[in-house]
């Protein structure tokens, strides 16, 4: 595992957006798992500028989301799905016919619907030989996707109840606690794990205890993110911010 420690967040996203255009020059047809929240936001900006400006071309990439909030449209502005159509999709020349995205209009009482669903996911991820980057963003609480304390290390693709700490964490996106959604489906430990490389991102204080016990806890259930220790290749990019209680620090970078 790389860690690699940024002066700053803007730093932290050229340097993933680095690494994501690297493989898509070398393997057009690659397949991009992408993640949403704020720390991919500026990698996101930083792939729309070389698309743009460099040539940089995804007309042939897939991609596959990590997860959705269930309950909302894809139109709804808080959803997932409209969050990366506006932050990436739209100024990109991805094929639409690639682009995958968790349903959240599932009915969180009809199991066999919700199962189906999510075989399904999982099955399209292998037809398009598996996902070759996966990008993370880390939960407070150690989560990665909707993947939270306690869940499966070797889950898959699945329905999650949202701790309230999440919710609390997300509210912020919408009017009120009340309107942040339960329920989310997301890709699980196992699924992500199965990635032929991970990319993990943070960045701000509030994330330096997640990214300590990620890198250098034990590995656990209760903090998701410890089995990116695990992975043949996981880079974690963080800013120093989110390094800050990192304790075996090195000139630039951690292994």
């Amino acid at each position: 595992m790389l860690v690699i420690v940024t002066e700053n967040y803007d730093e932290l996203s050229k340097i993933a957006a680095k690494k994501v255009a690297e493989l898509v020059r070398k393997k057009p047809t690659a397949v991009l798992g992408l993640a949403t929240g704020s720390s991919p936001i500026g990698l996101y900006k930083e792939l729309i500028r070389m698309h743009k400006n460099e040539g940089l071309d995804f007309s042939k990439v897939t991609t596959f989301n990590l997860d959705e909030y269930i309950g909302l449209t894809p139109d709804h502005p808080e959803s997932y799905n409209y969050f990366m159509r506006k932050n990436l999709f739209d100024e990109l020349n991805v094929d639409e016919r690639f682009i995958n995205v968790p349903q959240g209009m599932l009915d969180v009482k009809n199991i066999p619907a919700i199962e189906e669903f999510c075989t399904w996911y999982e099955d399209e991820i292998k037809k398009a030989g598996g996902i070759d980057l996966q990008v993370l963003g880390i939960g407070v609480n150690g989560h990665i996707a909707f993947n939270e304390p306690g869940s499966s290390l070797g889950s898959r693709t699945r329905v999650k109840t949202l701790t309230e700490e999440t919710r609390k964490a997300n509210v912020r996106f919408f009017n009120s606690e009340e309107e942040v959604p339960k329920y989310a489906v997301s890709m699980g430990v196992g699924t992500i794990m199965e990635a032929k490389e991970l990319l993990l991102l943070a960045n701000g204080k509030g994330k330096a205890k997640a990214i300590k016990a990620t890198v250098e806890g034990p590995i656990t259930a209760m903090v998701p993110a410890t089995i990116v220790q695990m992975h043949s290749k996981a880079t974690l990019i963080v800013d120093k911010e989110a390094a800050s209680e990192l304790t075996r620090k090195y000139e630039g970078w951690i292994v």
